[in-house]
């Protein structure tokens, strides 16, 4: 049974050395190349591959950001390829993940090759195997430094400077630019703890308002606020009064 492949790596060398390694195993065929986070994600659903070699540290949005934004039972198979981590090598040794040091050794992508093969024949391994790397993935808490939005079948990275405020509807993670409304695969509860306070703070149970992109405050009644936005338009977001005091405080009025 072939195993069709991913490879996504920041470096083309590294992409050209482990496609040449595989050459060597038959039961894989590499598909397609990613360079980033995000051409991988648009790899992922173009090529619906069975197997991802997953590089950690890409730049822009990394190999555990890119698992993040997936829903589990849409994830390959992955295989982390990662330079020297303690934390991440302890990470996939205690959750059993497959992984590549590299340079990748031939050795190793043997022994990896011969895992695949037998987890890819057992549809009940291959979803432990979606849960072992969810759960990876998820330790890693790392600042956000940018955020992920979907717009249609498209990937964008958005800076975090552009962002008005988030806000959950109907279940889903909205995020409000001052020129346009995105969805996010985030949990609001992420966001809190993944971005930076100030100037993120959570106005009210399902709403994180950035202070900078604050235009107008009004008091409301028992000490809450009303605070409009600077999107286009002019969007309103409650603070609560307990929050209320919090802004106060972190604006000092």
């Amino acid at each position: 049974m072939a195993i069709r492949a991913l490879i996504a790596d920041d470096e083309a060398a590294a992409r050209s050395r482990l496609r040449k390694l595989l050459a060597a195993h038959p039961s894989i065929v590499v598909e397609a190349d990613a360079h980033d986070g995000v051409e991988t994600l648009e790899a992922f659903r173009r090529y619906r591959p069975d197997v991802a070699f997953l590089d950690v540290q890409m730049p822009g949005l990394n190999g555990f950001e890119v698992i993040r934004a997936l829903e589990p039972e849409a994830l390959p198979l992955i295989v982390f390829v990662t330079a020297y981590d303690e934390y991440a090598l302890a990470a996939f040794e205690a959750n059993a993940v497959a992984y590549l040091l590299k340079p990748v050794a031939r050795p190793r992508l043997q022994a990896v090759v011969q895992r695949l093969e037998q987890i890819a024949r057992m549809p009940t391994e291959v979803s432990q195997e979606q849960i072992r790397t969810n759960a990876v993935a998820r330790s890693r808490h790392q600042p956000l430094q940018h955020v992920l939005a979907l717009q249609g079948d498209r990937y964008l990275l958005i800076p975090l400077s552009d962002v008005c405020f988030f806000r959950v509807e109907d279940g889903v993670t909205k995020m409000k630019t001052s020129t346009a409304s995105y969805r996010t695969n985030y949990a609001i509860g992420e966001l809190e703890a993944r971005l930076p306070s100030p100037p993120f703070f959570r106005a009210h149970r399902s709403t994180l308002a950035n202070l900078t992109k604050v235009a107008t405050i009004s008091p409301m009644f028992k000490g809450s606020m009303l605070l409009t936005m600077k999107d286009a338009e002019n969007s309103e977001v409650q603070v609560s009064e307990r929050q209320a005091n919090l802004v106060r405080e972190l604006l000092q009025l």
